[in-house]
């Protein structure tokens, strides 16, 4: 049977579905992407409101990823730095911090800063060089503790925990204990080090449509959701049958495989607020941190500090607010303009667009950095991908495409399942 034959379906044009559809194209692979949205890209979208790109949810690319080197042509992406800092806005005044050994600019701020002593700046140089010098490997393998114990265990003080480990590491892992495994803070705290955090200049979207544009022997099948995967075929919501080879699920698939129901993904959520500001009270690119942690919102971002594509003359702000709330819209609106007023400064503000998500990261325990191919397979005919075989991250994303993609490669060209698919579909 020739390959181009097979019918090779993936559920899901986020990153890892897109990733395994390149791996597969790159063995003389046609597969099938299905997805549920009008788009590629998963949980890495934008859209264009009011002449600005709002990303879906507060995110960035960390260069020094192994899988985004890997699959990512970062010049073309055109990515804008970010300074590897934060503005703290604590008791209605601001100071910045950040890594004066990756931008002096920001030395004599954190050095004349009171966020934290002066031992709390040692130990951080001192945590910079361990994780600068430590394996991924050995990252994932050590014993999971949470974040604030791993903060605690190392020395760190209350203050600076409170003022600055918290309010940052709660807006990556979008919870505000730092109940998060230690081997995801250390992953995280070593990307950050070893690379710069940026974002495209097109948005975040920039990166599933540069994914999407190298594939030349994939068909897309957009707005089509998924309602059951079976062995040898799929059923859509829609009442349509399509018949499958082998299926690859990049998406959560404990609602698709009936076998699967009671492992269900649990997920952590967020809000991104968007508005248009008439100036910026944080003038480079820095995230603004707030440090009360009686505070609704836990970071702001003016997109606008670094070159956008936006033919805008106003300021764009982003919003996070990672605590749980029961706050309808307005009220939330309303909560956070205070907030934005009384502890940033922020007024003249118009609202653009709020990003309420549900599903913005899977909440995972015995975090891993790596997958055989075979670990990926639940079926002879069904394979599993998505960061939640391994860590909420868009490296881990990418890592379980491409196992994905190579476990189905394997299986077909093992001959382990062509017999009795080929009398059937040929």
């Amino acid at each position: 049977m020739e390959k181009s034959a097979y019918r090779i379906h993936i559920i899901g044009a986020g990153i890892s579905g897109l990733i395994a559809a390149q791996i597969l194209e790159n063995h003389g692979y046609y597969p099938t992407i299905i997805e549920a949205s009008s788009s590629v890209g998963g949980r890495v979208k934008s859209d264009i409101v009011n002449g600005y790109t709002l990303d879906h949810g507060f995110q960035v690319l960390l260069t020094s990823y192994p899988a985004a080197k890997k699959y990512l042509d970062y010049k073309s992406l055109d990515l804008q730095k970010l300074l590897p800092g934060a503005t703290l806005f604590k008791n209605g005044k601001a100071q910045t911090i950040g890594d004066p050994l990756r931008s002096l600019s920001l030395l004599f701020p954190t050095l004349l800063s009171s966020v934290g002593k002066l031992s709390d700046k040692i130990k951080i140089l001192k945590l910079n060089t361990l994780l600068k010098k430590k394996k991924l490997t050995v990252i994932f393998q050590a014993k999971e503790k949470t974040t604030l114990q791993y903060l605690k265990d190392f020395g760190f003080s209350k203050e600076i925990i409170t003022d600055f480990f918290i309010p940052f590491f709660s807006g990556i892992f979008l919870e505000t204990k730092l109940e998060t495994s230690s081997r995801m803070f250390e992953f995280v705290y070593k990307m950050f080090g070893d690379g710069l955090a940026v974002i495209p200049k097109n948005g975040m979207q920039a990166i599933p449509d540069q994914l999407k544009s190298n594939l030349k022997n994939t068909t897309f099948k957009f707005n089509s959701p998924v309602k059951e995967v079976k062995d040898k075929h799929l059923l859509l919501e829609d009442g349509s049958n399509l018949e499958s080879n082998i299926t690859v699920i990049a998406t959560e698939a404990s609602a698709l495989v009936s076998n699967l129901k009671n492992q269900k993904t649990d997920w952590k959520s967020c809000d991104t607020l968007y508005f248009e500001a008439e100036k910026k009270v944080i003038n480079r690119p820095l995230i603004g941190l707030i440090t009360d942690k009686n505070a609704l919102v836990n970071n702001i971002f003016y997109h606008t500090s670094v070159a956008t594509s936006n033919k805008t003359e106003k300021e764009l702000l982003s919003v996070t607010v990672v605590k749980k709330h029961q706050l309808n819209e307005k009220d939330l609106i309303g909560v956070v303009l205070e907030e934005l007023h009384s502890k940033c400064g922020i007024s003249d503000v118009t609202f653009l667009k709020r990003y309420q998500i549900k599903k913005a990261l899977p909440k995972l325990i015995n975090l891993q950095h790596e997958i055989s191919s075979t670990e990926t397979k639940l079926k002879s005919t069904i394979f599993l991908a998505g960061d939640q075989l391994l860590n909420a991250s868009l490296n881990a994303a990418m890592i379980a495409g491409e196992r994905a993609a190579m476990g189905v490669i394997q299986t077909l060209e093992d001959g382990l399942i062509v017999d009795e698919l080929t009398s059937e579909y040929s």
